[in-house]
């Protein structure tokens, strides 16, 4: 299991929910944080627990949906001369469950790719090429198991398509220590998931960050946290290690 003492990582939606856990879970390793949210003011309760806990943070904000505000962000955090090599990409956008789905607007698809597709991608072509000259990076994009529900196919959509990115990404950097991997949280009672949903938040933990502490070189696999619920991150590794590769 590597350690990431001392390094830097940018999780996305870290305000709340899943996001704010690991940024935490991140912290207490070691791990110093750039905390994404669409107002830095969101983050104010975070970086207070962070700093507890004796790491380095501060945050960031931008719009998802817009091209433009992640632009400034992933520059503003080159600007501070901050040496990302771990991400998170954990905020995403569901934006409605449509009963009458044979008349889902276009305008959900748009939005659900921007958010869900698009910015993720982003972010890690912003930051891959410094990991690869650097010969090292974590990578883990959040993802669905959502299927065979027309009721919310723009956002099942839009996550199948990072996951397709993800792997077909995963097959370029396979056999180094830059590692792309992808993480299903499972149903959670979140502001996004719900309050019906069967899993507390908690138990996305360790499993949305396994990916980062692998060390077999293998890219584009999809951890399923729900299935490292009350692991040890030893023994998350361990298990995640013994997870086939996809190529």
């Amino acid at each position: 299991m590597i350690s990431i003492r001392g390094k830097w990582a940018l999780v996305t939606g870290a305000s709340r929910g899943i996001g704010y856990l690991s940024a935490i879970y991140l912290a207490e390793q070691g791990c110093n944080i750039v905390a994404h949210s669409r107002k830095k003011e969101n983050c104010s309760r975070l970086l207070e627990e962070l700093k507890k806990r004796g790491v380095e943070a501060y945050a960031v904000e931008a719009e998802l949906s817009d091209p433009a505000q992640i632009e400034k962000m992933c520059s503003q955090i080159d600007e501070n001369n901050t040496p990302v090599s771990v991400i998170l990409n954990n905020a995403g956008l569901q934006i409605a469950y449509r009963k009458d789905y044979l008349s889902t607007p276009a305008d959900d698809f748009d939005i659900s790719f921007r958010v869900n597709t698009t910015a993720p991608m982003m972010i890690c072509y912003h930051f891959l090429p410094k990991m690869i000259e650097q010969g090292f990076g974590r990578i883990v994009n959040t993802t669905s198991g959502i299927d065979l529900e027309p009721e919310q196919a723009a956002y099942s959509a839009s996550k199948a398509a990072l996951s397709k990115i993800t792997r077909d990404l995963g097959r370029d950097l396979e056999g180094g220590d830059v590692v792309v991997s992808l993480t299903d949280p499972g149903w959670c009672r979140t502001d996004l998931g719900g309050l019906n949903a069967p899993n507390d938040p908690e138990s996305a933990l360790p499993g949305v960050v396994v990916g980062v502490f692998v060390e077999d070189g293998k890219s584009g696999r999809l951890f399923a946290a729900q299935d490292f619920c009350g692991l040890s991150l030893v023994q998350a590794v361990e298990k995640a290690e013994k997870q086939k590769g996809v190529y």
